[in-house]
């Protein structure tokens, strides 16, 4: 209750509100007059010096109170003009109650926002250099290999340049991704479906595409749904982002002759669903679960550093959350006594927003 009654008398704690405290320095140096004026008549001294008093005692006063208040204007401009510069470290104190520590506190977190779009500006440029490179390379030896009578144009060399190619049409379908993630909310087109023959279609998939656009063909998918018959409502070209950029990020830090499972079963709601993805790998360090959804973070550095994986491009798993939010849903990194085992939760019937 002292909470309430604090925060309603807030216009009138001059340490809380600027309005009181400009209004405090009108009555004081009111108050100040007067007292001068009351002691020249109760005495001899002349007017005007009793006057001249009281200028200077408001000047001091208003002098006081207002780099009080510009102290903090000034700080927040030096910051701004710090950060058209390109310096986004720079904050400004926000120990102040008042009005103006608001506006310290909102300023120093546009700052930080600010200084990871930018953060993130230049790891884009850096990993799409990176990953761009490599293939760009690879395809480049291969054709002047062939172009100089090194290597002939035959079907293995041929499908080492078709790899190399597939590789970079997925980065660039990921960069896609990212744009639209970017440009805001997506439609999504819902139906129903059966749950078995969807998610073997998409395994069916995975399983080609890592036999030909990856270097880990060794690991065995399995798919497990129960009840065979289940049923499920969700945006089918979505979901089948999540399944494939999951699969795909276990598969990358699996151990040799690994096992990658895929579980569905039936969520709490009507026609909701549960999917869990499982690997065998070294897992994701507790530390680095709250993480692992950002853009540009590889889930598996620990893996790469052992060299399992080759770490991806660190949007793989940033665009499964982008898609599962569409719907409404939850993704996360769940305990698993050995692996990775990531959950992801779709309501189904009734919760999903932006559907059509």
């Amino acid at each position: 209750m002292w909470d309430v009654i604090w925060e309603a008398l807030r216009p009138l704690d001059p340490y809380r509100s600027v309005k009181a405290a400009l209004g405090g320095l009108v009555i004081l140096s009111v108050v100040i007059t007067t007292f001068l004026v009351v002691l020249a008549v109760h005495s001899a001294t002349e007017l005007r010096v009793i006057t001249l008093f009281s200028v200077i005692a408001s000047l001091l006063i208003t002098q006081f109170v207002a780099h009080s208040l510009t102290g903090p204007l000034n700080e927040m401009a030096s910051a701004a003009r710090a950060m058209a510069r390109g310096d986004y470290s720079r904050r400004v104190r926000s120990e102040r109650r008042d009005e103006f520590g608001e506006l310290a506190e909102t300023f120093n977190r546009m700052a930080a926002d600010l200084e990871a779009v930018d953060k993130h500006r230049k790891e884009l440029v850096a990993n799409v250099s990176h990953e761009l490179r490599t293939p760009i390379a690879a395809l480049r030896a291969v054709l002047e290999n062939v172009v100089d009578g090194v290597a002939q144009p035959d079907p293995e060399t041929l499908g080492t340049a078709l790899k190399q190619t597939e590789r970079l049409g997925g980065l660039v379908d990921q960069l896609l991704d990212l744009s639209r993630l970017d440009n805001g909310v997506v439609p999504l087109h819902a139906r129903q479906f059966e749950v078995w023959p969807y998610l073997a279609g998409v395994l069916k998939e995975a399983n080609m595409a890592k036999g030909q656009g990856h270097s880990r063909n060794d690991v065995h998918l399995h798919l497990d749904v129960s009840p065979p018959e289940l049923r499920a409502y969700a945006d089918a070209e979505r979901l089948h982002q999540v399944v494939t950029n999951l699969i795909d990020n276990a598969v990358k830090h699996s151990p040799r002759h690994g096992r990658v499972t895929v579980k569905a079963r039936p969520g709490e709601g009507r026609e909701a669903l549960e999917l869990e993805v499982l690997d065998e790998g070294p897992g994701i360090p507790a530390a680095q679960r709250h993480r692992v959804f950002e853009r540009f973070s590889r889930a598996g550095d620990s893996a790469a550093a052992s060299g399992q994986g080759d770490g991806g491009t660190g949007l793989g798993l940033a665009i499964a959350r982008w898609a599962v939010d569409l719907h409404g849903g939850r993704i996360r990194v769940a305990e698993s006594p050995r692996g990775c085992r990531i959950q992801v939760t779709l309501p189904g019937l009734g919760r999903e927003p932006g559907l059509t």
